[in-house]
């Protein structure tokens, strides 16, 4: 029940009529009646009901208006000149008031602090209720009723843990043996509200004795803790999950504590150090002692294979406890870097690091450190490490292979270059043979040719001078030399390469149709080098058409001007052609059609015409020079290299 009003403030009328009218009938019974007695002491009434009706200055002023009514009375009845006896009574009734007065008071001075105590427990938070030793309930403050939901009305009368439906921790004639047995009883209860949903309670029990020391009544204080022991549920969940996950991944998982470094960092900044970096490289000892202030407090699984230990206990040692500094070597760098992101303030750091494991060995590892915000927190500095062994001896496995590559690659380079040089001085070559063939036919007739037999030997001379001039050139390229542009004309050089190609083209039976417009302009470039690519093209077209039978081998050399001004060389064969995806790959160097070809020759052909400011590609089958001339044309299998080259500028070829 709720604690009673305080003296003076919730007394309604009623009380006060009724002493008034009891004080006055008491009066005239002591005046009037003829009754011998001691009629005065029924004021003692009076003054109990002005004790709860009135304040303490109230109950005083009764009083004090009973003792003058009783003496009233005792004038008017007896006189002041009459002794004996009903002095005797008026005395007793006036010690009787007085005595009265003076417990009721005393009764309202304790009354009045029960009620500043029981309002006390009014304002608290916590739900406080008592029960008597019948587990009755006596007292319900309004805490209780917020919390259960239940007024004080509906709970006092009740028997505590029915209304509650109370679970105990353990058997309650336990819990009642320890209450009665101490006189307190602490313990977490769950209890139901007035929804019926179950909470969860901090309970304390205070027992109050009688005189005797029998149990009287019980003061039970109750905290909801409901949402504190979810969150310490989800609390407990996630460590769980945490230790879940720090033992079961496969990732090395260190936990360290950089607190004392923190500190160290924090003095060093207060006496002016701003640069660690730089007193780090100067100062060799300052890293050595944050080194050793470092502790790993704890490992998970992973470390303890990487790091060769059979269990916590051999790597951390008796105390748990594992300076960093045992596991790094003197040569590190690693973690001064991470020393000096610390001192900045950086949230993360990551680097490679060699740790020294157990059994004396270096393990190469890839790690990464986590820096809580709060720099409180670097008590648990996590720090996670991936043994990259493995990838370091792929690595060096990798640059071994990359070596052997390497060497393989400066040999088949070199015999590329030789299979080059061979296949670019092979016309020169084919060409002397011919023509000195052809000397020794008219030399040997019964009666020698001699012009012709000279015509034959200074063409043989002349394209000996090529073979030369090739070697030369391939010389000068080797050493970087440049190149010597000169104006060309494209007909009359794609003439010279067609004089060159007579033996290969009679030997594939091979129609050469030369065509080109008139008055074309002349463009700059080397002769050799240009006729050398105009030569690989049309030994291209030639070689495509090796294996065809049945249509006529046709090469077409085809000279136009474009309207941009440029001059465009077509060189289109009636081969099988080439498919889309060699197209794409055609002038990648070492790529060929061919079995026996190198795939250097168009690779060398594009770099040629692009160093000259041109443009080599290819296309399907085009157009050809049909023998009515060259401004008709003729379509039909095989593919076309088109050869795009700029113009020369009006003047550039003057001296």
């Amino acid at each position: 029940m709720r604690a009673p009003p305080r003296s003076g403030t919730g007394a309604g009328a009623a009380p006060r009529v009724a002493a008034l009218l009891i004080a006055l009938g008491v009066f005239l019974v002591d005046v009037l009646s003829p009754v011998e007695g001691a009629v005065a002491v029924l004021y003692v009434v009076v003054v109990l009901i002005a004790a709860r009706a009135f304040s303490r200055r109230g109950v005083i002023l009764t009083t004090a208006g009973c003792l003058a009514l009783t003496a009233t009375a005792y004038l008017v009845s007896h006189g002041p000149e009459e002794t004996g006896a009903p002095l005797l009574r008026c005395f007793v009734s006036l010690a009787a008031i007085g005595i009265v007065t003076a417990l009721a008071l005393r009764h309202k001075d304790d009354a009045a602090v029960l009620a500043e105590q029981a309002h006390l427990l009014d304002l608290t938070h916590d739900a406080v209720f008592v029960r008597d030793a019948r587990e009755v309930i006596t007292f319900w403050n309004p805490a209780a009723e917020t919390l259960y939901g239940r007024t004080a009305a509906e709970a006092v009368g009740c028997l505590a843990h029915d209304l509650l439906r109370t679970e105990f921790p353990a058997e309650k004639g336990e819990i009642l043996a320890e209450l009665h047995r101490t006189g307190r009883w602490e313990g977490e209860l769950v209890q139901r509200v007035s929804t019926g949903a179950a909470i969860t309670v901090e309970s304390r029990w205070a027992l109050q004795r009688d005189a005797t020391g029998a149990p009287l009544a019980v003061l039970e204080t109750n905290t909801d803790v409901t949402e504190r022991k979810r969150t310490h549920a989800r609390l407990v969940a996630s460590e769980r999950r945490y230790r879940s996950i720090f033992e079961n991944t496969q990732v090395s998982i260190l936990q360290q504590d950089w607190s004392a470094v923190k500190a160290d960092l924090d003095r060093l900044r207060e006496e002016g150090l701003h640069d660690l970096a730089a007193a780090c490289a100067a100062d060799p000892g300052l890293v050595a002692r944050e080194r050793r202030r470092v502790a790993i407090v704890d490992v998970n699984a992973a470390t303890l294979r990487m790091l060769r230990a059979p269990d916590r206990a051999a790597l951390l040692g008796p105390r748990d406890t594992l300076l960093l500094d045992a596991l790094l070597p003197e040569t590190d760098q690693s973690f001064p870097q991470a020393l000096a992101a610390l001192a900045a303030g950086a949230r993360s750091f990551e680097g490679e690091a060699q740790l020294r494991a157990l059994d004396g060995t270096t393990v190469p590892v890839l790690f990464g450190v986590s820096f809580p915000a709060d720099p409180s927190d670097l008590g648990c500095v996590l720090v996670h490490a991936i043994d990259i062994t493995d990838r370091k001896e792929a690595e060096a496995a990798l640059l071994t292979v990359q070596a052997d590559l390497a060497h393989a690659a400066r040999v088949a380079t070199m015999g590329e270059l030789t299979a080059t040089m061979a296949h670019e001085i092979n016309q020169p070559l084919a060409a002397i043979v011919t023509n000195g063939e052809a000397a020794l036919r008219w030399l040997k007739r019964p009666a020698p040719d001699l012009g012709e037999a000279t015509d034959a030997l200074g063409r043989a001379v002349a394209n000996g001078k090529r073979a030369s001039e090739i070697v030369a050139r391939i010389r000068g390229f080797l050493k970087k030399t440049s190149t010597r542009h000169e104006s060309l004309a494209l007909p009359e050089l794609i003439g010279e390469a067609a004089q060159l190609l007579d033996r290969e083209l009679a030997r594939h039976a091979v129609t050469l149709r030369i065509g080109s417009e008139p008055g074309l302009p002349r463009v700059r470039g080397d002769r050799l080098q240009m006729q050398q690519v105009v030569i690989n093209l049309m030994v291209n077209g030639i070689q495509a058409m090796a294996a065809t039978r049945d249509r006529a081998r046709v090469l077409t050399v085809r000279t136009a001007r474009q309207e941009d001004g440029q001059v465009r060389v077509d060189v289109t064969d009636t081969g099988d052609g080439i498919g889309p995806e060699a197209r794409e790959r055609i002038f990648q160097p070492f790529y060929t059609t061919k079995p026996d070809g190198m795939g250097m020759g168009l690779a060398i052909c594009r770099s040629t015409v692009e160093a000259h400011g041109g443009r080599l590609w290819i296309s399907e089958a085009g157009p050809g020079i049909s023998e009515a001339g060259p401004g008709t044309s003729e379509a039909g299998p095989g593919a076309t290299f088109h050869l795009l080259l700029p113009a020369e500028e009006p003047g550039e070829g003057t001296p």
